[in-house]
């Protein structure tokens, strides 16, 4: 496994963004995991930086999707196109077809539109017209919304969030590293001078890798426990799916290999617990009108559930 190189990914990264330290190794972690990342937050806190630096760190390449009401899902996939010479259809490619997709402020589009993209995130493949059409590997969907503005928006619906294997928040920068924002863009992009500092073959081989990352039995059962508590939970409509007990578990692996091991720990579990679940939890309607939120309820379930030594 080849640790120095995933590490010179995150300093290479960080050579553009300003501290965050934590998201980007929740998205490196996303990555590693051969999963997809939500993150919502408001605008102006550097969400497209963030995907443009990743896609450019590992030479990988890049689209982005301004999601509007009126994006069709061929806007998305691709669509074929009458070629009058030749008098065939020819395959024009969508943006989907690229390593990395940043889907800007998806909760914007149509349900319809939303969908479209069901396809490429879980079987990473597109069929257009019974012709199915392989993705580049690896593929990695980075969506954005914004959660204060709900005017003219399209919540995602349970299964579109189920096959986000995290969602992570950003957050206001500290003082001082909002003082190092304006240091670092006050006469130049970093962003322009980044440099690749591996390969999109490099992130599929440890993709594969992590894959044997060793996982004891304590450490699943503790993984189980969890779950299986957001569904005994008498705040929740609906609890955490075994597509929830996987991605957590994948989402341990590959925090093991950020974290240089080539086993799982317990604290992998509980550290990676609200990022990979609390999204994918309803809460009753009365619970939510007290103030109670998925986080919240999550590290109450967490801190009754027993830690496992090993």
């Amino acid at each position: 496994m080849n640790f120095s190189l995933i590490n010179r990914i995150i300093e290479n990264i960080s050579g553009v963004i300003v501290g965050k330290i934590k998201s980007i190794e929740l998205l490196m972690t996303g990555l590693l995991a051969d999963g997809h990342i939500l993150i919502e937050d408001i605008p102006g806190l550097g969400k497209t930086l963030l995907a443009k630096s990743l896609a450019r760190s590992i030479g990988a390449s890049f689209k982005r999707v301004q999601f509007t009401p009126d994006l069709l899902p061929a806007d998305i996939t691709g669509f074929n196109i009458y070629n009058q010479n030749s008098g065939e259809f020819i395959f024009q490619p969508g943006p989907v077809i690229t390593n990395v997709l940043l889907a800007d402020e998806i909760n914007r589009t149509i349900p319809r539109t939303q969908s479209s993209l069901l396809e490429s995130m879980e079987e990473r493949q597109v069929t257009i017209d019974g012709q199915t059409y392989p993705l580049p590997q690896p593929f990695f969907v980075l969506a954005t919304q914004n959660p204060i503005e709900l005017e003219g928006t399209f919540p995602l619906p349970e299964a579109q969030l189920d096959r986000f294997l995290l969602r992570i928040r950003l957050g206001y920068p500290e003082h001082a590293e909002e003082l190092s924002i304006l240091d670092r863009f006050q006469e130049e992009d970093p962003l322009e001078k980044l440099s690749p500092v591996s390969a999109p073959a490099d992130i599929s081989r440890i993709q594969q890798a992590r894959k044997s990352i060793h996982i004891s039995y304590p450490v699943k059962k503790y993984i189980v426990n969890i779950v299986e508590a957001t569904r005994q939970s008498k705040a929740l409509r609906l609890g955490a799916s075994p597509r929830g007990s996987l991605g957590l578990m994948r989402a341990g692996q590959a925090l093991a290999v950020l974290r240089e091991r080539d086993y799982v720990l317990p604290d992998d579990i509980k550290y990676l617990a609200i990022p990979v679940l609390a999204h994918r939890l309803i809460l009753r309607e009365e619970e939510e009108l007290r103030g109670l939120t998925q986080e919240s309820l999550l590290e109450e379930i967490i801190s009754e559930i027993p830690v496992p030594s090993a």
